[in-house]
């Protein structure tokens, strides 16, 4: 568990706001017809011209196969994380995509992602899309300098059962700054109180996933994407934020 100090932090802040500025961009191309992988190259052109690395391309976890061979993670509609842009991968009216983007700059690095429509979303969509951006929100909230992980999870938590979500559990948010995963792990579920403490200079990626359906998840053939099991939607929002000691500050704001 890493504390930052105030010179990472300004690599941080540029990182971030590198990454809000190429999320919101890739966003306004999502519609009819458009591929994955044309998202992806878009992201990661963005990223190079204002001086950035794209976080995740190459990214190889312990235990992974082969590394992650994009910018950018696309998932579609079932598909939950880590979906691989592909050229045959063509978004259709009514679908959902959660776009996943990790940005370093100077070797800071940061994490955020937004689920979209492809299209004009229907009342159960954006239902689902403001329950889980509002999950964000009480997460975002609840996060504290000498707070506890348990703090942020048990928040997540009570958004899902407000709105009859299934939160995913076997995934979850991390801190992050010098590496894209770091310790501690930011579970969406939790008690508050409970958990890990978390010190102040903390920066952390809070992402609430939540499953329309049964939130059990399997690993496709790719040995990347993560969908639901039964086919349900999934959606995911998340952003970078620092725990000081005058409350929260968001690297990556929408």
């Amino acid at each position: 568990m890493i504390a930052k100090t105030q010179e990472e932090i300004e690599q941080l802040r540029i990182s971030g706001k590198i990454l809000s500025d190429v999320l919101k961009e890739t966003a306004k191309l999502v519609k009819v017809g458009v591929t994955t992988a044309e998202l992806d190259l878009f992201a990661e052109k963005m990223i190079r011209e204002r001086g950035g690395v794209p976080a995740f391309l190459n990214y190889k976890p312990s235990g992974g196969s082969y590394p992650f061979p994009a910018a950018l993670c696309t998932s579609v509609n079932e598909e939950v994380v880590h979906g691989i842009p592909s050229e045959t991968k063509i978004l259709k009216e009514g679908d959902i995509i959660t776009l996943d983007l990790g940005v370093a700059y100077n070797g800071f690095f940061t994490d955020s992602a937004i689920t979209v429509c492809v299209g004009n979303a229907d009342a159960s969509t954006q239902r689902f899309f403001d329950a889980t951006r509002e999950a964000l929100a009480a997460g975002v909230k609840a996060a504290s300098a000498n707070g506890y992980t348990g703090d942020i999870g048990a928040a997540v938590e009570a958004i899902a059962k407000k709105y009859g979500y299934q939160v995913v559990e076997e995934l979850g948010g991390h801190a992050v700054g010098k590496d894209v995963h770091e310790k501690p792990y930011i579970g969406n579920t939790g008690v508050a109180g409970e958990g890990e403490k978390m010190p102040e200079g903390l920066v952390i990626a809070i992402e609430p996933i939540f499953a329309e359906g049964a939130p059990k998840i399997v690993l496709e053939d790719d040995e990347w994407t993560y969908s639901t099991k039964d086919g349900s939607r999934a959606c995911h929002f998340e952003q970078t934020i620092i725990l000081t000691k005058d409350g929260v500050e968001i690297l990556t704001p929408f």
